[in-house]
Order: structure tokens, then C-alpha cells, then sequence
């Protein structure tokens, strides 16, 4: 196997964005967020179990006065989206008149966004922005806002830094894309 794949499972993938790369990003969006965000005493949302990396990695950096609270959602099954999002985890902070920063790993079809940014309406915050490490504009169905975006990336299914093949991957710190078997 060359040095720049990895077996995961069944499947074999290889390097497509390396970590220095991915820590520059979150370093930019860090950065504009600590700018955009004085004085807004804003509540971070992360959204697990993806964005576990880059809420913490992002969050380490953030200066302005916040907290951190997580929200687990279910819509993948193996490779594909199943189209469908189930909440897992409620909110247990008040979000009323306060900015909420959505923490996603990635957006794709923008169906699970799209969801949690209708139910985060319900509490009645004072604004929602949203934050993604990666967004893949050929799979977006749903029209959501992304205030922030790390890197756009081609329609390919990817793992690590947080994104999973079937629970496995998570831990991996660079993003691999899925090599198709000839």
C-alpha cells in the first residue's frame, strides 16, 4: 500500500488534505471569528460526533468571552447520507438573545443543518452563524448559509480529523478521501 493511503475497514483511502493545512484553516476562521465576534458573548454549538476536533481545536483559539455546549445528531449510515436526522442530544443552555455558532465538520447536502438551524429558531436566539471545516458545494440540496467555511472539497466521501466510516477514522488528524477500487 503506498505511504499515502490507509486501510479503514473495507475501504481504502488516501491523503487528500494534510494537518498543517487543516490547522491554518482553523487558525483563519479563529482569527475572523475572534474580529467578528467582540463583545457578542456568543454560545459555540458543536456538532457531534464530527466536529469534535475542530470545535476543540477552533475553541483553544477563540479569545472572545463564550462557552461550548455539543448537540448529537445522526444522519449517515456507512457512506451515504440516509437523508433523514435524528436528534440524540437535546440543548441544556439558554439560548434566548444569544449568538449561536454552529461548530459542523462538514456540510454536504445541507439537510442535517438545515434541521438543526430550524430547531436552534425555536429557542429564540439573537443570531445563528454557522462555522464548517468543509463544505462540498456539488452535494448541497438545502440552501444554508455557511458565515464560515473552511475548504471546499469535491462531492468525495472523506474521513478523519472528526469524520467517521462506520464509527472508525475519527482520530485520524488529516482528511483522507475514499480511493475507488478498481
Amino acid at each position: 500500500m503506498p505511504k499515502n493511503q490507509i486501510k479503514v475497514l473495507d475501504l481504502t483511502f488516501e491523503t487528500s488534505i494534510p494537518e498543517a493545512t487543516i490547522q491554518a484553516e482553523v487558525k483563519r476562521i479563529a482569527d475572523e471569528m475572534n474580529r467578528d465576534l467582540v463583545d457578542k458573548n456568543p454560545i459555540f454549538l458543536g456538532i457531534l460526533n464530527g466536529a469534535f476536533m475542530f470545535a476543540s481545536d477552533l475553541f483553544k483559539q477563540i479569545t472572545v468571552p463564550c462557552q461550548i455546549t455539543f448537540l448529537k445528531l445522526a444522519s449517515y449510515e456507512g457512506t451515504t447520507t440516509t437523508g433523514t436526522v435524528k436528534q440524540l442530544i437535546g440543548i441544556n443552555q439558554e439560548l434566548k438573545d444569544r449568538v449561536v455558532i454552529v461548530l459542523e465538520d462538514i456540510v454536504d447536502t445541507g439537510i442535517t443543518l438545515d434541521t438543526i438551524i430550524r430547531q436552534l429558531s425555536g429557542y429564540q436566539p439573537k443570531e445563528i452563524i454557522v462555522a464548517t471545516m468543509l463544505h462540498k458545494p456539488d452535494a448541497t440540496k438545502m440552501k444554508v448559509t455557511l458565515d464560515y467555511v473552511g475548504l471546499e472539497i469535491p462531492n468525495d466521501f472523506v474521513l478523519g480529523y472528526g469524520l467517521d466510516y462506520n464509527g472508525y477514522g475519527r482520530n485520524l488528524p488529516e482528511i483522507y478521501t475514499l480511493v475507488e477500487e478498481e
